[in-house]
């Protein structure tokens, strides 16, 4: 049974729709600007933020309200890349010290990039930001800045460079070339490529994310972060340290008495 109107709430700003689906705690984050490819120029920049961060007032001292987010592109395409309209030769971080891209990597909640049709430059920067990436089969990922005579601004490079390895990086930046979802999902760039199902598939595998501990799925992006960044001690460290801090949780406790009850379903509210 799809949400009530009253179940489903909507925020629409200038080039962005925020959706919140109260019942099973998923947000949704379309990027609106169908008619440029979805294309980014400051103002989605910006809306992007704003969207994440109007999702993020349900939650309150009850626990935690949005659980996962999902985040696409209206019309047939994820994000072309910058728009050409306003492009200055500047990078994301000579603009401002703290962009889209940081927002979406250091947000509390993981996000899936739903993907169709061109996933370019800072549309695949973007996607690259979230924690997961699940492709239509037609869609086709690059990054074409070289063929400006500059380099991905926002971490396409090290993106790439820890999701597949550095060669692929040199690559895919170095010639500009698009690549399909397929050899994307091969290299480890997208998590999954799917066909019609993609909106289905997409959908199940937020509940699922969104149906566990929302403290300790919190925790587990930290600690994933933390691992690109820091070495096998400093990380195993860290993760110890994240683990014994969940201890002490609502949820931990609600999730012992779920494996120790048969038939008991846990009921996690982020506390």
């Amino acid at each position: 049974m799809p949400p009530s109107r009253r179940e489903c709430m909507i925020e629409e700003f200038e080039t962005a729709v925020a959706e919140f689906d109260e019942r099973s705690g998923i947000g949704h984050v379309t990027l609106d600007r169908p008619d440029s490819l979805n294309a980014l120029d400051s103002r989605l920049r910006r809306d992007i933020v704003t969207a994440l961060g109007w999702l993020e007032g349900g939650d309150d001292d009850d626990g935690i309200a949005l659980r996962a987010v999902v985040v696409e592109g209206a019309g047939e395409n994820f994000c072309a890349g910058a728009d050409i309209n306003e492009f200055d030769g500047a990078s994301p971080g000579r603009r401002s010290k703290r962009n889209h891209y940081d927002f979406v990597v250091d947000y509390p909640v993981p996000i899936v990039a739903k993907i169709r049709g061109y996933c370019l430059g800072g549309g695949l920067e973007t996607a690259m930001a979230c924690d997961f990436r699940f492709a239509h089969e037609d869609a086709r990922f690059g990054l074409p800045e070289i063929d400006l005579g500059i380099v991905p601004g926002a971490g396409g490079v090290q993106f790439i460079s820890r999701l597949a390895n550095p060669s692929t990086a040199k690559e895919i930046a170095m010639t500009g070339d698009h690549i399909s979802a397929a050899r994307a999902r091969e290299l480890g760039i997208v998590n999954r490529v799917h066909g019609e199902d993609l909106d289905d598939v997409t959908r199940e595998f937020a509940e699922t994310l969104a149906s566990k501990p929302p403290l300790a799925i919190q925790a587990i992006k930290d600690a994933a972060n933390v691992a690109v960044q820091a070495g096998l001690q400093e990380g195993r460290k860290y993760d110890r340290r994240l683990s014994e801090s969940l201890m002490d949780t609502a949820d931990h406790e609600e999730g012992v008495r779920a494996f120790a009850e048969d038939g008991y379903e846990p009921e996690f509210e982020g506390r």
